[in-house]
This record gives C-alpha cells, structure tokens and sequence, in this order.
C-alpha cells in the first residue's frame, strides 16, 4: 500500500509531504511540553539531549540504509539493460548461422522485441508491453526450435542458448524494475523514528517559550530532501532517475541499419 501510495504521487507532493509531517510532530511534542505539568515536572530538560541525539543517530543510519538498497537495486535495473541488450544483440547475430529458412523471421522477432522492450518504458500502461514481450518469446522459441528440430548441430545449439538468455533477462529485469522495492516494513520503520525523533525534539523546544523553528527546518529540510530522494530511486517507472536506455537503443539501430 505505501509503496503504491509513493508511485501515484508526484514527487514535489511526496517532499512537502514529509517536510509536513515532520513539521507536526515538532509541534506535537513542542505542545506536549507546554501544556502538560506534570510531564514537566517528571522529565529534566538535560536528560533530552541524549535521547535526540541517540534518535538523530538511529535516523540517519536508517536512512543511510534505505538509501543504499535503493542504489542498489537502481544498479542493477542499469546492470540488467545492458546485458539485455548484449543478448539481443548477440542472438541477431548468431541468426545468420540457422538455416535460412528461420534467418530472417527470427530476425524480424528480434526487431520487434527491441522495439517493446523500448515502449515498455515510456508506457502508461506496460503491462500489455510485457504481455507482447511474452509473445515473441514463445514465437522465437518456436522458430529456434523448429530450426534445431530441423538441423540439430553446434549452431541451432547456440541460438537456443540466446534466446533462453533474453527470456531469463526479461524475467530478471521485470523482478528488478517492478516487484525489488524496498519493503513496507523499513518504510514504516522510518516513519515512526522519524516521528519519535521529531517528537522528542519538540518535548526539548517546549521547555523554552520560542520554538526555535531556525535551527529546526533546514534539519527537516534536510531530512525530507533525502527520503524523498531514496522514494524517487525506488520509482522505477516515475522516478526522476530513470535507467538509461542508449544500449538497447544502439542495438534498435544496428537491427534497422542491417548492422551485422
């Protein structure tokens, strides 16, 4: 659901968000110290520092762990195009080594499977681009089959092996780009140390009158900036930083050039 969530938003709506929120659980905490005596009477205003600095602490790994599963699965959708398109590239060559008779429907397959796999990012809806992809494999398994039915030999052989790469990478690049997202659980996690944290700072504000709100934003600010960056990295298909495509874009045009 909060993943979900994060993809319908924008992303400027997903930072003043977070600066939001964090923003009210200042001021909860920064309320709870000015109206409750007996909460100040039983809580000492040194023994806050600590505490905010340890939740500081705490926040900052977590976030410093967030930020580096969403690297890395953002590496890994790069890592996968390239040897995708290293693939399909690589079947469009070893085509020419099958009997002619599959040569060039084969070829024309692998045209057509670039060219989805590159609609399939600007897609509004890519669940009918992965569907098409789907297709094709079973049409270029059939025709390597038919042709290594036909003539089995070292060729046919390794053609095979192509096309079950470019299905294997198919399935390693959906896994990667539409269901590896940083789990729900590490998101909520965040949230409730983020807001303990933010809490805890306004119990300490509260036992002075100004707010302090100078020295509070920017760390909100801060703070916001780089979650919504980690959210940003885990949009594979809204995000800012998307993966670039110039290696299966280089592979479309050789296949339209009759590169070989």
């Amino acid at each position: 659901m909060t993943t979900s969530i994060f993809d319908s938003l924008p992303i400027y709506i997903i930072y003043l968000s977070i600066c939001v929120l964090m923003l009210i659980s200042f001021e909860i905490g920064y309320q709870i110290s000015r109206h409750f005596k007996s909460f100040k009477e039983e809580v000492e205003p040194a023994t806050l520092t600590p505490m905010i600095g340890g939740l500081i602490g705490v926040l900052g790994f977590l976030l410093a762990f967030t930020f580096s599963i969403a690297t890395g699965q953002f590496n890994h959708r790069k890592q996968y195009v390239l040897e995708e398109a290293n693939a399909i590239g690589t079947a469009y060559l070893r085509a020419d080594i099958i009997d002619t008779i599959y040569q060039k429907e084969v070829k024309q397959l692998l045209k057509e499977y670039v060219d989805t796999r590159l609609q399939a990012v600007s897609s509004t809806n890519i669940n009918n681009e992965l569907i098409k992809s789907v297709e094709l494999h079973y049409l270029l398994w059939g025709e390597v089959s038919a042709a290594a039915l036909a003539q089995p030999n070292t060729n046919t052989a390794m053609m095979i092996q192509s096309i079950n790469n470019i299905i294997d990478l198919h399935e390693k690049r959906v896994t990667a780009g539409l269901r590896d997202r940083i789990p729900m659980s590490i998101w909520l996690t965040l949230m409730a140390i983020s807001f303990m944290t933010m809490t805890t700072i306004g119990i300490k504000a509260g036992f002075t009158k100004p707010r302090g709100l100078v020295a509070v934003i920017p760390m909100i600010l801060a703070f916001a900036a780089l979650t919504t960056l980690i959210v940003d990295l885990n949009r594979p298909q809204k995000g800012l930083f998307k993966v670039g495509q110039q290696s299966m874009i280089s592979v479309q045009k050789n296949m339209q050039e009759g590169v070989k």
